[in-house]
């Protein structure tokens, strides 16, 4: 959590600790949650808010992840009583200053297509958007480490060096690579994690604060192939594919996903809203009238078939997009209307 909480300086620390934290985070994974003899919890493991006592605790899981999206929930549930629009989006800024969200659940590319090694970093997960424009919640990055490499994600395997938690992986076995991380090894588990300070990403924006976004996107992975690998959204479709948030929980997301499942995830993370799904529906909606920004739906799961049937969309073609997005080149070219969908 020192990874992904925002480190302050140590007299501001000093000073806004001299009263006490305003949020305590306690940690029991390894101590079952008792559902007999405790009211409202009916499984062995819990995570549990208290907004009177502004507690959180985690019982039951040892996954690392519980206490950075508890945090999650906890700014979903402050930020709009202040006015601001908390997100689960990624966020990058390029050289002319423009930023770019990345909406979408686990393993759909927002930390994949952040690091993109053209435009500055200003995190992976969880920002707001708020009067003077959007800012991170967070100061590191939890990337999915499972097959890492320097072909595919250079800039995240870069930024894996000393200071860095890594979570479920193994090493490999041989006595020349004993201390080097095999990150194709799933034996504990597909859900492998690296932990590391914005920092360590060689393009990060530090302060993580950037202006209002001109282009927003939805990372939807369909396991159907039905989708198109870009769509240019209306304002009333953008509104309509962010509450419904249409995507597929994919192996090593969540325990018993193998083959992937089509989800339907309000705001694209709606296991994170304290609040009614249309809170944040309503922010959003006015924040893109307000600032004209461009809303793009990209398939980043299956084309030319179903899964199993067609193939997984190449990273390095919707990198291509995501840059034709950023240069304006997608605002000048012809577009088709796909039957069914309308997009």
């Amino acid at each position: 959590m020192k990874q992904m909480l925002i480190r302050d300086s140590e007299a501001n620390l000093h000073k806004n600790f001299a009263k006490g934290p305003n949020f305590t985070v306690m940690n029991a994974g390894e101590y079952h949650a008792d559902p007999e003899n405790t009211e409202c919890v009916n499984d062995k493991t819990s995570v549990n808010v208290n907004f009177t006592d502004n507690e959180m605790i985690v019982l039951g899981s040892q996954y690392a992840g519980e206490m950075k999206k508890g945090v999650f929930g906890v700014m979903h549930y402050l930020m709009p009583k202040a006015g601001a629009l908390s997100m689960h989006a990624s966020a990058t800024e390029g050289d002319d200053g423009n930023t770019t969200l990345y909406f979408g659940l686990s393993g759909t590319g927002k930390t994949t297509l952040s690091a993109d090694p053209q435009r500055a970093l200003l995190g992976d997960d969880e920002h707001v958007w708020c009067d003077n424009g959007i800012f991170n919640i967070e100061g590191g990055c939890y990337a999915k480490a499972i097959g890492l490499s320097e072909e595919t994600e250079p800039d995240i395997y870069r930024a894996l060096k000393f200071g860095t938690v890594v979570e479920n992986v193994q090493y490999f076995n041989d006595a020349d690579r004993c201390r080097t991380i095999d990150f194709d090894n799933v034996e504990v588990t597909e859900n492998t994690r690296a932990c590391y300070p914005l920092e360590h990403i060689h393009n990060a924006k530090l302060p993580p604060q950037g202006g209002h976004p001109s282009n927003i996107i939805f990372l939807t992975c369909d396991a159907y192939g039905v989708l198109p690998p870009v769509s240019k959204l209306t304002f009333e479709q953008a509104m309509y594919h962010f509450i419904s948030g249409y995507t597929a929980k994919v192996a090593g997301t969540e325990m018993g996903i193998v083959d992937p499942e089509s989800t339907f995830s309000a705001c694209f993370g709606e296991a994170f809203l304290p609040l009614h799904p249309y809170t944040y529906a309503k922010m959003l909606a006015e924040k893109v009238k307000q600032y004209n920004a461009n809303v793009w739906l990209v398939n980043t799961g299956w084309s030319g078939g179903k899964y199993g049937v067609g193939k997984r969309m190449s990273l390095k073609v919707t990198r291509k997009l995501i840059d034709d997005i950023h240069s304006g080149h997608l605002n000048k070219v012809e577009y088709q209307t796909v039957p069914g969908f309308n997009l």
